[in-house]
């Protein structure tokens, strides 16, 4: 097999056949945490909403289901967005 490996977006459906990136959409890619790797999709979000980062929710993190993951974009690269840790 080649080629890069599918890169799953945040929110797909564990049993989506193609969990991958949309052409025409943006992403940022999540870094640590419970959804490292992960991209999330931030298709028509505002430079002021993107400067917030985001609360995600998550199974997988500190606080189980339910829980959040909090990521914010990193300084002087905002294709990325570092995890800042769990809540609940």
């Amino acid at each position: 097999m080649t080629g890069e490996p599918l890169r799953r977006v945040y929110g797909a459906d564990h049993d989506d056949p193609d969990p991958g990136p949309e052409p025409g959409h943006e992403y940022v890619e999540l870094v640590g945490g419970a959804l490292d790797g992960q991209l999330l999709d931030v298709t028509g979000w505002t430079a002021e909403q993107r400067a917030g980062g985001a609360l995600l929710i998550t199974e997988f993190g500190l606080y189980g289901e339910g829980g959040r993951a909090d990521y914010e974009p990193r300084p002087g690269d905002t294709a990325r967005w570092d995890w800042q840790g769990d809540s609940a």
